[in-house]
């Protein structure tokens, strides 16, 4: 079979624009699949040159593919499954800075350079104090950009027009600030001078994103099947979903620059993303969050399964619609399109989305993505939104670790006896095994994973009442930043819906909801 490589695609050379640290399928199935599109319709000339930002892993696989592979995109798209495949050009060359230190210096000196781009974890975008200038290259990233960035100012003589805009991805919040303030710390420790500083301050851009795409990545063992399928070989292969979203925060207007939204991509530009990233995790997030641990007590594995049941897909879309969008501040038409298009993703029949995996977390999940529009709708229509309060019910629930009803698990079956001071009320207790709680539903363990103190908090406490137990449970400031019982009525809300899923199951409570 005929390994791909720039003799299947015909690559057109084009200037190097961008450098981009980090080679993962992330930024391969987003930045570089967006570049490539640009490049395509016109609109951007410029191919993009890969760092490889840790000193582990190999780039033999780039070398031998040229750099060239496969995107391919499969999902809902207006109502319809699809899988679109396009071949990915636009990446001239991957150096590792590690072993060919003097290649990598001279991408900073080229002419042509205009932006980075990162992805190198939430953990990338730290300050070092022992991280050294000298090194070849420095161990940190910021550390690598603060010297990358200085070899260029040199090289150009600290000229104004040769300053470079960063485009960082990291899923942290204001991620271009925080690596800003990074390369800051760097120039102060390393003695790098005012003039520098200046450069840096003056002549460079350093932007906050915010992404959205589900990149699954390389197919593993169906890669045969795969390759067969497109007619050659592709060890680079990616899979993500069609939806993307990249929002772009900058302090100068680089639209001009990076004409993406020109070429029909995702992409926004603006003065503030907060809006975009609440949209984000209060409608889609939020969403998962609110429905999957309800879901998965009512037999459901996944979040393609959850869609396929109207019971579930009908308290998330309500939820969404009617106690959600109504607490946000961007019109509500282009709300109610983002979240059209998150129930689309949620479609995805080439994702397969486990319920458990979601619940990773749930507690501070829960207080992050559905507290904020619980509250928000509480001060705006002066009521508990029921959706809102019954998805902690079954927070609740799921962590006590039985669906409830007759013909269901009571509350206590399966437990286990765990020794002094462990013990229930009526005699039993739950198990922490292996750093997780266990619960049961249909009479099969899973597994329940969250911070110590949560877990510790439900097996100590699960022998109480429903009142007793709630009001403990919403007292817990280290759990939701204030005394929830606070919120009117709320208290009284999340007792009933506990004390109906106790009684008679998640599903005929969750259908009872008004």
């Amino acid at each position: 079979m005929e390994i791909f490589g720039k003799a299947t695609t015909g690559k057109k050379e084009r200037p190097v624009r961008v450098v981009q640290f980090g080679e993962g399928n992330f930024l391969r199935g987003f930045v570089d699949y967006m570049i490539d599109v640009a490049n395509g319709q016109g609109f951007f000339d410029g191919d993009v040159v890969l760092v490889k930002p840790r000193e582990s892993g190999s780039l033999e696989d780039f070398h031998r593919q040229g750099c060239q592979y496969t995107v391919s995109l499969r999902g809902m798209v207006d109502g319809r499954a699809q899988v679109q495949n396009r071949q990915i050009t636009c990446v001239a060359d991957a150096v590792n800075p590690y072993g060919e230190y003097d290649r990598y210096r001279e991408l900073a000196r080229l002419d042509t350079l205009r932006f980075v781009v990162s992805n190198t974890t939430e953990a990338g975008i730290v300050f070092d104090g022992e991280d050294r200038f000298e090194l070849e290259p420095p161990g940190t990233f910021p550390g690598k950009l603060t010297k990358f960035l200085y070899h260029r100012y040199e090289a150009f003589g600290g000229d104004r027009e040769k300053g470079l805009v960063m485009l960082p991805v990291e899923l942290i919040d204001d991620n271009g600030s925080m690596l800003k303030s990074c390369v800051r710390q760097f120039i102060d420790l390393w003695k790098l001078g005012e003039g520098f500083r200046t450069w840096v301050e003056e002549a460079c851009v350093f932007t906050s994103t915010l992404v959205d795409r589900i990149v699954t990545g390389y197919p593993g063992d169906a890669a045969q099947k795969e390759w067969e399928a497109l007619g050659y070989e592709d060890r680079l292969m990616v899979i993500g979903e069609p939806f993307a979203l990249w929002v772009i925060e900058s302090p100068a207007d680089i639209n001009g620059e990076l004409p993406l939204p020109q070429a029909g991509l995702p992409v926004i530009f603006t003065e503030n993303q907060k809006p975009y990233k609440q949209r984000k995790v209060r409608i889609l997030n939020g969403a998962h969050t609110s429905f999957a641990l309800a879901s998965f007590l009512c037999g459901n594995d996944t979040v393609k399964e959850s869609m396929e049941d109207g019971d579930i897909r009908d308290f998330m879309e309500r939820t969404i619609f009617e106690e959600v969008i109504p607490t946000l501040a961007l019109p509500e038409e282009e709300l109610k399109g983002f979240a059209r298009a998150v129930i689309e993703r949620f479609e995805n029949p080439y994702v397969r989305h486990a319920l458990l995996s979601i619940s990773l977390n749930s507690v501070s999940k829960w207080r992050a993505r559905c507290l904020p529009s619980l509250l928000g709708y509480v001060e705006r229509f002066g009521r508990i939104p029921q959706r809102l309060a019954f998805s902690l019910a079954a927070l609740i629930a799921f962590y006590q670790g039985a669906e409830g009803g007759h013909s269901g698990e009571r509350l206590m079956e399966g437990v286990h006896s765990m020794g002094e001071g462990d013990a229930t009320e009526e005699g039993h207790s739950r198990e922490i095994r292996e750093g997780a709680l266990i619960g049961y539903r249909s009479g099969q363990e899973y597994r329940i994973l969250d911070d110590m103190e949560v877990l510790e908090f439900f097996r100590d406490n699960c022998g109480k009442d429903s009142r007793e137990f709630v009001r403990a449970f919403l007292d817990r400031v280290d759990f939701f930043g204030q005394d929830l019982n606070r919120t009117a009525g709320l208290t009284d809300a999340v007792v009933r819906f506990l004390e109906d899923i106790r009684e008679n199951g998640m599903r005929a409570a969750l259908c009872r909801i008004s």
